[in-house]
């Protein structure tokens, strides 16, 4: 069951980065990311509410939780706020560059975490980690050149520049788990963490968006609020897949980087990207460093 539910989580995943990449298409970027957050709030809100008011609608399922300390408010502010800007760069990359491009950069995430905890927390890596590294870096400069083919230059491209800083606070959000995950339980994370970022994102709509809202108009689409769903579903599988008896984190966590396969193909499809043959070999390249990452995680 649980391997079924890592598949699921894989696959809601790969139609998130779907959602956003319509969402985004003609569109303004802020707006579309404060609709997510209000969305995401509003499906994590009874969580809020069971937990706060000791109604137990969720006890005994991934969603229960307990109200929290002010530190405990603290910690998930900070995480807010890293994971607020991860979102805003790579929202803005997402817009402006194809998705078979953005979803295997994306998927060498997991590579800086590694490179994090090497620097961070003193880990040190084995033979197949490091073989995973520099399989998922040599799958990067791939793609730069598939990249160039569309006009893409990896060096001076300003949307490359903000899938780098997605990148890297998005992993610096993975390390910062690792700390606060161990205080912390998952439901409390994430239903408060997605309440902080409509706060956030609401000051930041208002200030850098709607003053200029006529030079960057938005338009409603209805992939907007499948963003907050596709994303929502996908963590409730992993959370729940996590809970089955026998379940391997590590497998669960390597069968969710299949994800960038569904926004591929989606790309390819749905988008009509092109370049498709040399992304699929980056791609294929990707997924196999993350396979030697797998390997030296168990």
């Amino acid at each position: 069951m649980w391997l079924s539910l890592a598949f699921l989580s894989a696959a809601l995943l790969g139609l998130y980065d779907v959602a956003k990449k319509r969402s985004l298409t003609g569109n303004a970027v802020l707006p579309v990311l404060l609709l997510n957050t209000l969305f995401s709030s509003l499906i994590f809100l009874p969580t809020i509410l069971s937990a706060e008011f000791g109604l137990g609608w969720f006890d005994a399922t991934p969603l229960a939780s307990a109200p929290g300390t002010a530190q405990a408010h603290l910690l998930v502010l900070v995480k807010s706020s890293i994971v607020l800007v991860s979102w805003i760069f790579g929202y803005f990359g997402m817009k402006h560059l194809p998705i078979t491009i953005v979803g295997p950069i994306n998927a060498t995430r997991p590579v800086l975490v590694l490179l994090g905890a090497l620097l961070v927390f003193g880990e040190r890596l084995n033979a197949w980690q490091w073989t995973g590294v520099l399989l998922a870096l040599a799958s990067l400069v791939l793609l730069s050149r598939s990249g160039r083919r569309e006009g893409v230059d990896f060096r001076h491209n300003v949307w490359i520049l903000c899938l780098a800083v997605a990148a890297i606070t998005g992993a610096a959000s993975g390390l910062y788990d690792k700390y606060i995950m161990s205080r912390l339980d998952a439901a409390f994370v994430q239903s408060w963490y997605n309440l902080y970022q409509l706060g956030m994102m609401t000051v930041v709509a208002a200030l850098l968006w709607w003053p200029r809202r006529q030079e960057s108009p938005f338009h409603w689409s209805w992939a907007i609020p499948l963003i907050s769903i596709f994303l929502s579903a996908a963590d409730f599988a992993y959370f729940c897949a996590l809970r089955e008896e026998g379940a391997l984190i590590a497998v669960v966590s390597m069968i969710r980087r299949g994800s960038v396969v569904v926004s591929f193909l989606c790309g390819a499809l749905l988008f009509h990207e092109r370049n498709l043959r040399s992304k699929a070999v980056d791609l294929a390249l990707i997924l196999v460093g993350m396979f030697f990452l797998w390997l030296g995680s168990r």
